[in-house]
């Protein structure tokens, strides 16, 4: 391995291509469950459409995990926090992930632009004559507009994630603290940037599913999952990193326990919005409103809505809490694989009852789930090859960042 020199202090220098072949073979056998997944759409009665919505579901999983890590990429930066900074290259690695997502998200958007109304009803000249609220909201909701937003969205989302790697990766090579400053004073209108894009994604592609349903907060669910996704993926991959010498060092128990605690954290605000979602819609009672949770409470939906409230929150806000389980690898990686599970679930709920009520009897079926794990493992797998291709051999670490030794000697009052 090379080395580095910074204040005279020797850094190994590690990269994820330090892991071998291995990774990337697997993450690319994975990915054959795609098109396994795209065959059995002729195996079912409907399968067309389920694999439409798991495909859709997939992407979105993904995709929050990305921009999850790409709001803490910026976060660190506008706060100056310097305990994270020997974690933050993965965080950059893990936003990439736009990327490929990007491409995969591209189907959804040119079969909207076909006309066809598998996924969304106001994509259809028909449905939009039939219908007098999807003609009130055609100026937003229309096939032309909603393509030109999918590329301001994962316009913005690449620029900010390749712009905040490719300045850290600079100052591995020049040492300069100004670099550090610059990404300080760009990451708070990046942060501006980023809300507004995530918002009206999450509302474009998975709210507008049921064009007559809305919901003001939204946008913060997602956003609120995404982070409890990222946070899960991050203890997971510094865990498993670690096992195989690399940030062994440098990534100790006291950040393992930080991520810990960030990870619980976000996983109360996810509840705090459900309940929040929930509560307001139910006490109000409008009809136009109650359309989203009254289907999720029936017909098998309703044993999933109750995982949501007993497995996503009151099993780890009970069990998790405990400062052992943050500092423990174990437990930690063991809550990490639970929770990233409670978030597919969570996605799952979120996309999949569109077609179950409309098109489809009215509860979770095997092929349904069938083919919606098949398809989330083979975006996964792409989703993981192209980040270990876009990490290449760069660092795993910023090894000239000025608050490096500060994050090396951090430790938990």
């Amino acid at each position: 391995m090379e080395t580095s020199h910074d204040a005279d202090k020797k850094i190994t220098v590690q990269s994820l291509a330090d892991l071998g072949p291995l990774p990337m073979k697997v993450a690319l056998g994975c990915s054959v469950l795609l098109p396994v997944a795209f065959v059995l759409h002729w195996v079912f009665g409907h399968g067309w459409d389920l694999f439409a919505f798991s495909y859709l579901q997939s992407t979105f999983f993904f995709l929050s995990i990305s921009l999850g890590a790409l709001f803490f990429v910026m976060v660190q930066q506008l706060t100056r926090a310097g305990w994270s900074v020997v974690l933050r290259r993965l965080s950059e690695f893990l936003s990439l992930g736009v990327i490929p997502l990007a491409v995969l998200v591209l189907p959804i958007v040119l079969l909207t632009l076909t006309g066809n109304d598998t996924l969304y009803k106001w994509a259809s000249a028909e449905n939009i004559a039939n219908d007098s609220l999807l003609q009130a909201k055609s100026a937003y909701l229309n096939k032309g507009f909603f393509a030109l937003r999918y590329v301001i969205y994962f316009g913005a989302w690449i620029f900010l994630a390749k712009f905040f790697l490719g300045k850290s990766l600079a100052q591995d090579e020049t040492g300069d603290p100004e670099t550090t400053l610059l990404m300080e004073r760009r990451s708070g209108p990046g942060i501006l940037l980023y809300t507004f894009t995530l918002t009206f994604a999450a509302i474009d592609f998975i709210m507008s599913l049921d064009p007559h349903w809305f919901s003001t907060i939204f946008g913060v669910y997602y956003f609120a999952a995404g982070l409890v996704g990222f946070f899960s993926v991050l203890a997971i991959s510094l865990v498993y990193l670690r096992s195989k010498g690399i940030l062994k060092e440098p990534v100790s128990t006291e950040h393992l326990h930080d991520v810990g605690k960030l990870l619980f954290a976000f996983n109360c605000f996810w509840a705090y919005i459900a309940i929040s979602q929930y509560l307001l819609i139910w006490y109000a009672n409008i009809p136009e409103e109650t359309s989203f949770f009254l289907p999720r409470q029936e017909n098998g939906w309703g044993t999933v809505s109750l995982m949501l409230v007993i497995g996503h929150f009151a099993i780890p806000f009970v069990f998790f809490m405990s400062r052992k389980m943050k500092r423990n690898p174990k437990p930690l990686v063991f809550w990490g694989f639970y929770l990233l599970i409670m978030n597919w679930v969570d996605i799952f709920w979120l996309v999949m009852p569109n077609i179950a009520f409309d098109k489809m009897a009215s509860s979770v079926t095997f092929p349904m789930i069938l083919i919606n794990v098949c398809c989330t493992i083979g975006v996964g797998g792409i989703y993981v090859a192209s980040i270990l291709k876009l990490a290449g051999d760069k660092s795993v670490m910023p090894v000239r960042d000025p608050r490096l030794e500060e994050s090396l000697k951090f430790h938990n009052i």
